[in-house]
């Protein structure tokens, strides 16, 4: 499960990073809310570990910002700002849960593991995108109501798009979610791939939009 923590403190980045790691989970860490921002917009993750007082854009700017494209990862939000008031503004913007500083090792890694554990094998097992739909059950596309024919590394592409739920990713992170860590293939060979699809939804009413500096994004064309 791979996590993303948000702390601007490298002492206390360090000491959250060694205690999730030690949980078995895989930590990501961005010390501003810019760089942040930058990454939910390509990547996937279980779990989002947001401090509020952060550089160059503030934690509840990137929760607002995270739930204004429809990502509904977890999110658990640590800050020394532990008011009612700065918890219910935290919670009514979208958070899942609140940790005050200071704080136990041990809580912070129960909540994190309810967190995952409650989203976690709960989404849609039919997911739409205009009239192109897919089955997380038979992992089947139909197009139209009508089977999509797809080799096993088409569908596999068109899974990461259409599940991203109207979110970019880049290529290299496309890549790795295909081939795995496996270097000897170059995420170049994704734009085949990518190329393939296009041409067989190119006269639906959907499409595989290529975003400069963010990506590809699967989306409906308008009407």
């Amino acid at each position: 499960m791979r996590v993303l923590l948000v702390e601007d403190s490298p002492i206390l980045s360090r000491s959250l990073t060694d205690a999730l790691t030690s949980a078995r989970l895989t930590v990501d860490c961005m010390c501003d809310g810019e760089a942040a921002d930058h990454v939910l917009r390509t990547q996937d993750y279980a779990l989002v570990i947001l401090d509020l007082n952060l550089p160059k854009l503030d934690g509840l700017e990137v929760l607002r910002r995270l739930r204004a494209r429809r990502n509904a990862v977890p999110v658990l939000i640590l800050s020394a700002q532990g008011s009612v008031e700065d918890r219910v503004r935290g919670l009514e913007l979208g958070a899942d849960d609140y940790l005050a500083k200071p704080f136990e090792l041990t809580e912070l890694e129960a909540r994190a593991r309810a967190l995952i554990r409650r989203s976690h094998g709960h989404g849609p097992s039919r997911v739409q995108c205009g009239s192109l739909v897919y089955d997380s059950i038979d992992r089947g596309f139909s197009l139209d109501a009508t089977p999509l024919p797809l080799t096993p590394r088409e569908r596999a592409v068109l899974e990461v798009l259409i599940l991203r739920n109207g979110r970019a990713i880049n290529k290299e992170t496309l890549s790795e979610k295909i081939f795995g860590l496996d270097e000897s293939v170059s995420p170049e060979a994704i734009e085949i791939y990518v190329h393939r699809l296009r041409k067989k939804i190119e006269h639906s009413d959907v499409a595989i939009v290529t975003l400069r500096g963010l990506g590809y994004l699967l989306e409906a064309k308008p009407q």
